[in-house]
C-alpha cells in the first residue's frame, strides 16, 4: 500500500510541476508583450492646447453675429405681423364707422315710424280680402327689406311663419312699425359686433407693435454689441480728453 501511494506521488508530482512551469511561461509571455506595448507609446501624451484669445474672441463674434441675425429675422417678422394687425384693425375700424351709421339710419327711421304709430289707425273693413292684402303688403316689405340686407334669412322666416311678434292681420302702418324695429334692432347687434370685433383688433395690434418694439431694440442692441468699442478702435487716445467731454454736457450754472 505505502509503495502505490509512493509510486503515484512519484509519477504525478512531475507532471503538475509541468502544467505549472507551462502556465508560468505563458504569463511571462503576456507580460512581455503588454510591456514591449507600453515602452512602443510615447512617455508624454500631447496636452490640448488651450485656445488663444483671438480663437475665443473669434467664436464670441461668431455667437453674437448668429443671434443678431437670428433676432433681425424675427424682428422682420414681427414688424410685418404688426403692420397687417394695423391693417386689420383698420378695416375693423371702417366697419364700425358703417355699422353705427346704418344704426343710425335705421334708428331714425324706426323713430318716424313710432310716431306715426302713435296715431290711430285707419279704420278698414275687417274681411277676408282685407287681410289678404295685408298679409301679401307684410311679405313684400319684408321681402324688400331682406334684399336691401335689413333683414336676415332668420327674421324673414319668421315674418312668413308669423313667428316672434309678426301677425299679417296687423294694418299696415303696425307693420310699418315692426318692421323699422327689427331693423334698428339688427343694425344694432351689427354695431356691437362691429365694436367688440374692432377692440380685439385694437388689442391683437398693440400687441403686435409691442412685440414688435421689443424685437427691434434687442435687433439694434444686437448689432450694436458686433461694432469694435470706441476705446477698442482708437487705442492712441488718453483718459485726459474725458473730463472734456463730460464739461460739454454739463448743465450750466444759475449765475
Amino acid at each position: 500500500m505505502e509503495t502505490a501511494v509512493f509510486y503515484q506521488f512519484v509519477t504525478e508530482v512531475p507532471q503538475a510541476a509541468a502544467i505549472w512551469s507551462t502556465l508560468f511561461l505563458l504569463a511571462l509571455g503576456v507580460l512581455a508583450v503588454l510591456v514591449a506595448r507600453l515602452g512602443d507609446r510615447p512617455a508624454d501624451d500631447p496636452v490640448p492646447a488651450a485656445p488663444t484669445a483671438r480663437e475665443v474672441a473669434a467664436a464670441e463674434a461668431d455667437d453674437l453675429r448668429r443671434y443678431a441675425e437670428e433676432v433681425a429675422v424675427a424682428a422682420t417678422g414681427a414688424a410685418k405681423t404688426a403692420r397687417r394687425r394695423r391693417d386689420a384693425w383698420l378695416t375693423a375700424q371702417e366697419h364700425v364707422e358703417r355699422a353705427w351709421l346704418g344704426y343710425d339710419e335705421a334708428d331714425t327711421a324706426a323713430r318716424r315710424f313710432a310716431g306715426s304709430g302713435a296715431l290711430p289707425t285707419p279704420h278698414t273693413p275687417r274681411t277676408p280680402a282685407e287681410y289678404a292684402s295685408r298679409e301679401r303688403y307684410l311679405h313684400r316689405a319684408a321681402m324688400a327689406a331682406y334684399w336691401r340686407g335689413d333683414l336676415t334669412m332668420a327674421q324673414l322666416g319668421d315674418v312668413f311663419a308669423h313667428r316672434r311678434g309678426w301677425d299679417s292681420r296687423r294694418h299696415p302702418v303696425e307693420q310699418e312699425v315692426l318692421l323699422s324695429r327689427a331693423i334698428r334692432d339688427a343694425r344694432l347687434a351689427d354695431y356691437q359686433a362691429a365694436a367688440t370685433a374692432e377692440r380685439a383688433a385694437w388689442r391683437d395690434a398693440e400687441l403686435a407693435a409691442e412685440s414688435a418694439r421689443t424685437l427691434a431694440e434687442e435687433a439694434y442692441a444686437a448689432t450694436a454689441r458686433l461694432r469694435p468699442s470706441p476705446a477698442l478702435a482708437r487705442p492712441g487716445a488718453s483718459g485726459a480728453s474725458r473730463p472734456t467731454l463730460v464739461a460739454r454736457w454739463r448743465p450750466a450754472s444759475a449765475s
